[in-house]
């Protein structure tokens, strides 16, 4: 048994009659296929995915109200079999900001039961509908690059996007990076080109008493053998005879990105992921983490609770209290002098508790750590009784 029995062995075949391909409403079929050309090949985008689905990583998903004890238990521990909640929450982020769509499937028990939840990469997914009775049921069909294939619900699949414009389910492909990506390449190719050009000695110079084209080519053969050969016995110096004239170097002058126009290339990968320098090398902290969690973190986690809990729950169970959020504990990220400051006002004050205070300084949570204490002179204005 393979990992795709692991996922989807479990799950019953669509059922019914096969009605063809889901009809969106701008008349686009629903179809989603992976780019060939994967951005994720370019150090500076995988580096800037990298940094965004690290963080992302540290999301800690909590569920609410009562729905479904069995599988909350499940949930509480880990996503599925295969992964912790760090690794599915940074596998998801990478693929959702590589392909800008990502896809999220439950996993069922030997009862048919929803068990776990899995994020799937297939090569190529479409939305289908199968009709029984009366009904008719859109299903999301998955096909992978070594031929498999799986059909589920539509409703019980989780799918998140990212630049969301023409197709009514999936996000668009990164070819507004394109531009980018090929400065990048020939950014790299004329460095490489450069440090070669800059490694080789070329001349030029006049040959007398040769008419025939054929005795250059052996003159020119005899003295490269001779100078540049790996076993050559040169010292280094290289010694013409008289029939050479005008004898000049050869310099090559390639041509290198200068900084501030590789800046501005890497300025278009930050723009388009929202990162920057002090992100990609874990420098940012305080207001500038605050700042990429807001446009960035806290962006998923707002998505990704919504899917999670549609995807899980009944709107009937969500209208009873239950559902999924993923939240970060921002205040981590505070320089050491702004998480004194938070924790010596707000501990006394009674906002936050022990352990409260303990979490922001990443410390384990003590016994009797969750009452929360309150300074004795303050009171209630309206119990207060003039001397």
């Amino acid at each position: 048994m393979g990992l795709f029995d692991k996922i989807f062995g479990k799950k019953p075949e669509p059922q019914g009659q096969y009605m063809g391909q889901y009809k969106l409403l701008n008349g686009y079929t629903p179809v989603f296929k992976r780019y060939e050309g994967s951005i994720y090949e370019s150090e500076l985008v995988r580096a800037a995915i990298n940094a965004i689905a690290v963080n992302i990583g540290k999301l800690q998903v909590t569920i609410q109200g009562s729905a479904k004890p069995a599988l909350q238990t499940k949930l509480k521990k880990a996503p599925n079999e295969m992964q912790t909640w760090s690794q599915f929450l940074s596998r998801l982020a990478t693929i959702l900001y590589v392909h800008n769509t990502a896809f999220i499937v439950p996993v069922y028990d030997d009862y048919g039961e929803v068990s776990g939840i899995y994020s799937v990469l297939p090569d190529r997914c479409e939305v289908v509908q199968y009709k029984v009775g009366k009904l008719i049921t859109p299903y999301l069909r998955y096909k992978f690059r070594w031929g498999e294939t799986a059909a589920v619900e539509l409703e019980n699949c989780g799918i998140m996007t990212r630049f969301q414009y023409r197709n009514d389910l999936f996000g668009e492909d990164n070819r507004a990076l394109i531009p980018t990506m090929d400065l990048i390449a020939m950014q790299d190719q004329g460095i490489k080109e450069g440090v070669r050009s800059a490694a080789s000695y070329r001349f030029m110079a006049k040959l007398t008493n040769f008419a025939k084209a054929e005795d250059l080519k052996k003159e020119r053969r005899r003295f490269t053998e001779e100078n540049f050969a790996r076993d050559a016995d040169g010292g280094g110096l290289l010694l013409f005879p008289n029939t050479y004239s005008d004898i000049k170097q050869v310099e090559a002058k390639p041509f290198i990105v200068d900084a501030e126009q590789a800046k501005l290339i890497r300025e278009n990968v930050f723009n388009y992921f929202g990162v920057n320098e002090d992100v990609l090398q874990s420098k940012a902290y305080g207001d500038a983490w605050s700042a990429f969690y807001e446009g960035v973190i806290e962006p998923f986690a707002i998505q990704l609770s919504e899917v999670l809990t549609r995807m899980l729950f009944t709107f009937r169970e969500q209208g009873s209290g239950a559902g999924i959020t993923a939240t970060a504990n921002r205040l981590q990220y505070m320089t050491n002098a702004d998480k004194l400051s938070v924790s010596t006002q707000l501990l006394d004050r009674g906002i936050m508790s022990i352990n409260d205070v303990r979490d922001i300084w990443n410390l384990p949570p003590v016994d009797g750590g969750d009452e929360r204490m309150i300074r004795a002179e303050y009171i209630n204005i309206d119990e207060r009784t003039d001397a």
